[in-house]
């Protein structure tokens, strides 16, 4: 497989199709996704074009996963999450909907169980006001 530059991550990367940003340096992007699994469910990609973890490089992975770690406590505090999940899909058969390697920080809370992977689309207003939480926190941080 090659990657598509036409998958819907390149395109939030180009600025052709919009999203919830939460925080974006040089070499990596992190966004809400639309079909949230969990309030403050935020996906984080590198810049760089790979389909998934057997296609990126070593180092655009240490970069892109610096990056989750960075932002994992602030999504934590923003949403006041008990724990978080970090979830990232390799292929169609492991649930890899979108062939642009990604990580999913999933917030967490005791006894609250997950939407469904690729479920329903998410309220716009609660993804705006989440996105503006979690920014707050990284700006305070």
């Amino acid at each position: 497989m090659t990657y598509d530059d036409s998958n819907v991550f390149a395109k939030i990367l180009r600025e052709e199709l919009p999203c919830y940003k939460v925080y974006e340096d040089d070499e990596t992007f992190a966004f809400l996704d639309i079909m949230p699994r969990a309030d403050g469910h935020t996906l984080v990609i590198p810049k760089n074009p790979a389909i998934n973890i057997f296609d990126v490089s070593p180092e655009v992975l240490c970069t892109t996963i610096r990056t989750v770690q960075r932002l994992t406590p602030a999504i934590r505090d923003a949403v006041e999450a008990d724990g978080v999940l970090i979830q990232q899909f390799n292929d169609a058969a492991a649930g890899q909907t979108v062939f642009h390697v990604h990580f999913h920080i999933i917030p967490r809370w005791d006894g609250v169980a997950l939407k469904p992977h690729a479920g329903d689309m998410g309220d716009p207003d609660v993804l705006a006001a989440n996105a503006e939480k979690i920014r707050t926190v990284l700006e305070a941080a």
